[in-house]
């Protein structure tokens, strides 16, 4: 198990859930949008918020930002020890920074000096694209020299007396960057933020991330999981859900189950499903509804769900818990799921 580490109100490792957490792509500068795409994000299950703070500006922007984000903030610094105390100033519960890049032993003590007394953590962040020459030289591009890198960095706090650490080692590679963590796992117990970096857009990153992050939490790998996608990081923020449910790592989901459609289907099974998972993806409750295209097979493989609609040529079955309540006409079936929803769970959409 490993160790626990406190970010604001969040516990992070120790076998405590997994947390959620996703990153701004507004100007940190720009509170108000920064501001606006965290509410989207924490109403979407974000739990934990990262901004980039490239400069000082960004670093007095994130005190409005830090008061404002109903979440534990994140600071993301590069290379800048001062930008890391400056964003300290400003209310970050959280660092990333890479103690071997800020320039010297002396501002690694100093900067962890201050960080200690305020018990702030810092995130030790490798990706294959910053792994240190010696290392490639010595490993090549593998996961093996990531994972040294991540240790190399962590001994360098070490040796300063601070442990407040989490540890990530992601690569584009779904395969690099489950082996890289599987050997920090067995080399350290400092809690480990999980993702597969630069996945992409739409579905290639959707499934690069979901084979990455979903073989590691099935391992009993990561507590913090980023979904790394280009785009809104809403869309991060609900795979990542979508992933922890998967896995068995997540109660509260609303969940919409429909079959693959056959030459039976008679009802628009699709676009059903759609407006369902749309209406139930900010729901915090552990519910599930079925969409079944035909009442051959559609009741019996959807019983599991709470409530459904198995589609006839006409008419089609709406059942609770694998009994039929009713049959309705096929163009009322959205709104006796909807009505359904509303009596028995209060959802409105």
């Amino acid at each position: 198990m490993t160790s626990v580490v406190n970010v604001g109100n969040i516990k992070i490792g120790g076998g405590n859930p997994v947390i959620v957490q996703s990153m701004t792509n507004t100007p940190t500068t720009d509170s108000s949008a920064t501001l606006a795409q965290i509410a989207r994000l924490k109403s979407a299950g974000c739990q934990l918020v990262r901004c980039s703070v490239p400069d000082y500006e960004s670093a007095q922007s994130l005190k409005k930002i830090v008061r404002g984000a109903g979440m534990p903030v994140v600071a993301d610094i590069h290379f800048d020890y001062k930008l890391a105390i400056a964003a300290a100033d400003a209310g970050a519960a959280k660092i990333r920074i890479n103690p071997g890049n800020v320039g010297g032993q002396n501002r690694v003590e100093y900067l962890t000096a201050v960080l200690k007394e305020r018990g702030i953590p810092i995130r030790i962040g490798v990706n294959s694209g910053s792994v240190e020459r010696d290392l490639l030289d010595k490993y090549g591009n593998t996961a093996q020299a990531l994972a040294e890198s991540a240790l190399k960095h962590a001994a360098i706090l070490e040796s300063c007396a601070f442990y407040n650490t989490v540890l990530s080692v992601k690569a584009s590679s779904v395969i690099k960057t489950i082996e890289a963590y599987r050997l920090l796992s067995q080399k350290c117990d400092y809690p480990l933020h999980i993702g597969v970096t630069e996945a992409g857009a739409a579905d290639a990153g959707l499934i690069k991330s979901a084979m990455g992050i979903g073989t590691l939490l099935l391992e009993g790998i990561g507590d913090t999981v980023r979904v790394s996608l280009s785009g809104d990081p809403v869309r991060e923020v609900y795979a990542a859900r979508d992933i922890l449910y998967s896995a068995g790592l997540l109660d509260d989901y609303a969940e919409v189950i429909a079959c693959p459609t056959c030459a039976r289907t008679q009802i628009d099974v699709t676009q059903y499903a759609e407006q369902l998972t749309c209406m139930l993806r900010d729901v915090r409750k552990p519910i599930k509804v079925a969409v079944m295209g035909c009442v051959v097979n559609g009741v019996g493989e959807g019983k599991e769900a709470d409530l459904g609609v198995a589609g006839g040529k006409e008419k089609s079955a709406i059942f609770v818990g694998g009994e039929i309540i009713k049959t309705v006409p096929n163009n009322k079936v959205f709104d006796e799921i909807k009505k359904l929803l509303a009596q028995r769970y209060g959802i409105e959409e």
